[in-house]
């Protein structure tokens, strides 16, 4: 499998300086700042990015699992609230959110929970990310 890559281009001081990050494939280009970073400032930021990127291959692995377990999904809508606080000097990461709705047919919701937590725990982006706290409210939708 390919890696994967992408660039930021930092310009300036922290306060008032500006950048740029951009996805390897050319998909994506956008601008972040501290405003945007710590603020409600314009542009995105690293933790948006890490977000996007644990909601989609989470949502990606739960497919599989589904699927494999013979209940192919019709649809998955996941969303990833990543969360930035100080610490000491610096910030870290300390929890992540995950919260999916999921329409999928002919599975009670116990057999969904195991199979949505498994998913959870195997998917590549949460176990580079297994520092933080990462929570799963799954939920079955008709």
């Amino acid at each position: 499998m390919p890696a994967r890559s992408a660039t930021a281009v930092w310009n300036g001081d922290i306060m008032s300086g500006n950048g740029t990050m951009k996805l390897g494939t050319g998909a994506w280009e956008g601008p972040y700042s501290f405003k945007s970073r710590f603020e409600d400032g314009k542009g995105t930021n690293p933790e948006e990015l890490i977000a996007a990127a644990h909601a989609g291959c989470f949502s990606m692995a739960l497919s599989g699992a589904l699927t494999k377990a013979g209940h192919p999904p019709e649809k998955i809508e996941t969303s990833a609230d990543v969360a930035l606080v100080k610490d000491g000097e610096g910030f870290k990461i300390p929890s992540i959110k995950l919260k999916t709705a999921v329409k999928v047919a002919g599975l009670d919701d116990a057999k969904f929970q195991a199979i949505a937590k498994a998913a959870k725990e195997n998917c590549p982006v949460s176990k580079v990310l297994a520092a933080a706290e990462i929570t799963l409210d799954a939920k079955l939708v008709s």
